[in-house]
């Protein structure tokens, strides 16, 4: 029998586990070993102003299991906000499980009952196939846009 999973927002006092699963998920995807202290005090200043974005728990069988973050994006063409999914992870021992479509499902209804909000996106690295084909799975297309950048915080050794 599959353990039952539940979604939550998260409490300042999921902190440190946002805080793991984001340096977790950035080392694994992109290579990348985040500051820690940086990563902290940015996870917290999602709980002390609400303005830049929610984080959701999921746990499986009373453990937490999984994360994301959602951001918003204005879209004068329609009107409404995108809600953007970030910080996406779920811990290796939970995957394959329904961690992320349970998320997914759950974010998806709020969004959908808030008449401000006009849809969902993601970004997800080009090699993570994994992650592309479980986005796919869970009803979510691709855009017809690529994503640039010019990141003045974290540096790559590429």
């Amino acid at each position: 029998m599959r353990a039952e999973i539940t979604v939550r927002p998260a409490v300042p006092e999921d902190a440190e586990f946002l805080v793991r699963g984001n340096a977790e998920m950035a080392l694994e995807t992109e290579h990348l070993s985040l500051d820690l202290s940086r990563l902290r005090s940015g996870v917290h200043a999602v709980f002390d102003d609400p303005s830049r974005g929610r984080y959701f728990i999921a746990e499986r069988g009373g453990s937490r299991a999984g994360q994301f973050m959602i951001t918003y994006e204005w879209s004068d063409w329609r009107n409404g906000l995108f809600w953007w999914i970030q910080s996406v992870w779920v811990a290796p021992e939970h995957r394959g499980a329904g961690v992320f479509r349970a998320l997914y499902s759950h974010v998806r209804s709020l969004a959908k009952a808030d008449p401000g909000v006009c849809g969902l996106r993601l970004y997800v690295e080009n090699s993570n196939q994994r992650a592309q084909h479980t986005y796919l799975r869970c009803g979510m297309r691709r855009s017809g846009y690529s994503l640039f950048e010019e990141d003045f915080v974290l540096t790559r050794n590429d």
